[in-house]
């Protein structure tokens, strides 16, 4: 596939994406990000290019739904991929992944953990499973010599180191080296029995006995297999991981139980982030502004620990709270700036060039609008996708100038579409 094509493929997925939900796109999202550089570039040049290299940190994103949470952490995940980190993005939920089950949280990253994809239209390979076949196949490149011989210095790369490394876990070690090891020798049934342990499926102990796995993924050890996990990691030669944790329940009011195991579980995360056990890694969670003001403050040890007067920033790159309702621009100049990114993006995925002048007053007027029409930053949402179908009119009516009717009229229209089709899933995927 050709440069332009590709382009064109992904300045359509962009569009696509945007004009139907208002959610971040899968990939290009460096071609219309805005308003959140300065957090990125501390995260870059503070974290991924030094401090991650022996360390690890935890950061705490806020945000308001539709407030960006979703769109940031998946550039902070482009960035991960860009310095060879594997990550997990993973949404909690209280059914599908709540924080206080460690063994839900264990099976989700283990399910959703990847490297960067080959190419920007290939999928990511996600699974732990996919994560060490990769790397062997990666340790396979190298040699010079016949297949056999290659085989053979995996084999003892496996055998004398991956199967020693340092990792708190027997059984974990034991299962990544014996996942690496039947791999490499085509044995389909081990490879299968092992990658299915790992992902946290029911395994009876007489079947791994003699892989040298003893142990029964439980919530009592969920949070000692993450650990693991991220040890192994480092132990395969990778350079560390990225856990984007996104706090996609709209409803705090989580049983008194529920909120110590949650409040406690981050404590602990908080206190290891520096340590060995946590080796090159970002523990990112993003959750809504209510939860400092309602859960942590219930908890002494873990407000002390986060609270800060300062979020991140270039003049306090050390700071746990990265707060997503102070951004690089006001609200009305960052809409009409990603409104004039959309344009370019537009024209790629159309092959059309439009008046840039002319469309940047539209944004302009668009942006202008949603920001007065909404106290919240819900106005992004509404945004994007009124823009998106404003883009489609002018492709098939030809270019004009908005009036504040037409104006009003889009925005009416949009603001209906998203109040009838919203859905669940929908409403946490924010821009």
């Amino acid at each position: 596939m050709s440069s332009y094509e590709e382009n064109k493929l992904v300045a359509a997925h962009i569009i696509q994406r945007l004009g139907e939900g208002g959610q971040p796109p899968e990939f290009g999202l460096q071609r219309i990000n805005v308003g959140n550089e300065s957090y990125l570039n501390v995260l870059e040049h503070e974290y991924f290019n030094a401090l991650l290299r022996q360390g690890s940190s935890f950061k705490l994103v806020q945000g308001y739904f539709g407030g960006g949470k979703t769109h940031f952490l998946h550039c902070v995940r482009e960035i991960a991929w860009r310095y060879g980190f594997v990550t997990a993005l993973v949404e909690l939920s209280p059914t599908e992944c709540p924080y206080d089950d460690a063994l839900k949280v264990y099976q989700n990253v283990a399910s959703r953990i990847t490297t960067a994809p080959e190419t920007i239209m290939t999928p990511p390979a996600y699974g732990i499973g996919n994560l060490v076949r990769k790397v062997v196949d990666e340790r396979l490149k190298p040699s010079q010599g016949s297949p056999e011989q290659a085989r053979a210095e995996v084999l003892h790369w496996i055998n004398h180191t991956l199967a020693r490394a340092w990792c708190e876990s027997h059984s974990y070690r034991q299962a990544i080296a014996g996942l690496a090891n039947a791999y490499l020798m085509a044995d389909f049934r081990r490879e299968q029995r092992i990658e299915a342990w790992l992902l946290g499926e029911s395994i009876q102990n007489s079947e791994l006995k003699d892989d040298g796995i003893y142990d029964q993924l439980a919530r009592s050890n969920g949070f000692t297999m993450l650990r693991s996990l991220l040890q192994m990691v480092v132990a395969m030669g990778l350079n560390g991981t990225a856990l984007l944790f996104d706090e996609v329940d709209r409803n705090l009011s989580v049983s008194a139980k529920r909120s110590h195991i949650i409040g406690d579980n981050l404590r602990q995360v908080v206190d290891l982030c520096g340590r060995h056990q946590l080796p090159h890694t970002l523990f990112m969670y993003a959750v809504p502004p209510e939860f400092m003001r309602t859960v942590v403050p219930d908890y002494p040890a873990l407000y002390q620990r986060l609270k800060s007067p300062v979020s991140l920033s270039a003049r306090s790159p050390q700071a746990v709270l990265i707060d997503l309702e102070k951004l690089d621009l006001a609200p009305t100049e960052l809409l009409t700036q990603l409104g004039q990114k959309l344009v370019s993006v537009f024209e790629d995925a159309r092959d059309i060039a439009l008046n840039h002048k002319l469309q940047a007053e539209n944004a302009y007027a668009l942006a202008k609008a949603c920001t007065d029409a909404y106290f919240e930053v819900n106005h992004r949402r509404l945004f994007v996708k009124t823009w998106v179908s404003f883009l489609y009119t002018q492709l098939a009516d030809g270019e004009s100038r908005l009036t504040p009717e037409d104006v009003n009229a889009l925005i009416w229209s949009e603001q209906q579409s998203l109040t009838q089709h919203m859905d669940a899933e929908d409403a946490f995927d924010d821009f």
